[in-house]
């Protein structure tokens, strides 16, 4: 059997099951462990399943979904975050962003910042910041999957890891209402957690919907944050879980005396 019946049986096999481990590919299909791993990455580059310890799981709809639909999703309250992202960062200081329509907002709430040194696995938010006045953009270096522009991979964790910066602003592709931050690919997870560890202040942007959403693979808690900025009341749960981590909360539209309110009655 060829790699690509092999892949393709694997994408079957997702569509009716959420999960499948390597040893079990490696048996049914008669390769060895590292072949399936291969597959297995191929497949995840190519945006049809997210990689976890042991296998792969089945790609929510919701992550599958075209990166340009995604950045038309809640576009007003992503903008909002943006606009109160942008006040909390000074002008003069550097920060690291990653990939994420959200993140991509934030940049460009960000445009009129003078002296900023911009750091960014993410292309498209290089390409919009070019241009600006007293400016240094640093592009992450390694892959590039093509389905958004991001750059992921140990290469991009690296790279990352040569810089201490003044913030770090991540989004996710899910919210748990214990605090629990998540996303669909380890591989840009990894680049995630090295971005919040190379940091001073931690931003964690994100908007309501990612309550109603999950995914496999955890970033950090919220407890290994600074700030979250989102653009409505959270769960009582995680607004509790943060408040006992000493993490603040911002909502988008309120001031900040109201966004502690609505962390109070949950």
């Amino acid at each position: 059997m060829d790699a690509t019946t092999r892949q393709n049986e694997i994408v079957e096999l997702l569509n009716a099951q959420d999960r499948v481990e390597v040893d079990d590919l490696a048996r049914r299909f008669g390769v060895s462990l590292q072949t399936v791993r291969a597959d297995l990455r191929d497949l995840s580059e190519r945006g049809a399943l997210s990689r976890v310890h042991g296998g792969a799981v089945r790609i929510s709809a919701g992550a599958s979904r075209a990166y340009e639909d995604r950045r038309r999703l809640n576009a007003d309250g992503k903008q909002a975050m943006a606009a109160l992202a942008a006040e909390v960062i000074p002008e003069n200081c550097s920060l690291t962003l990653n990939i994420g329509t959200s993140t991509e907002q934030v940049a460009r709430a960000l445009s009129s910042h003078r002296g900023l040194t911009v750091i960014s696995n993410n292309i498209n938010i290089i390409n919009m910041m070019m241009g600006g006045e007293s400016r240094e953009l640093v592009l992450v270096g390694g892959a590039v999957r093509q389905s958004d522009g991001a750059i992921v991979g140990e290469d991009a964790v690296e790279f990352i890891s040569r810089y201490k910066v003044d913030f770090a602003v991540i989004g996710a592709s899910a919210l748990d209402e214990d605090g629990a931050v998540l996303d669909h690919d380890g591989r840009e997870v990894s680049v995630a957690r090295a971005i919040l560890k190379n940091a001073r202040t931690r931003i964690l942007v994100c908007d309501h919907s990612k309550f109603q959403r999950s995914a496999p693979v955890r970033i950090c808690d919220v407890a290994d944050l600074d700030l979250v900025i989102t653009d409505a009341p959270v769960p009582a749960p995680f607004a509790e879980a943060a408040r006992t981590a000493g993490t603040r909360i911002l909502v988008a539209g309120q001031s900040e005396t109201q966004s502690e309110s609505s962390e109070n009655d949950g």
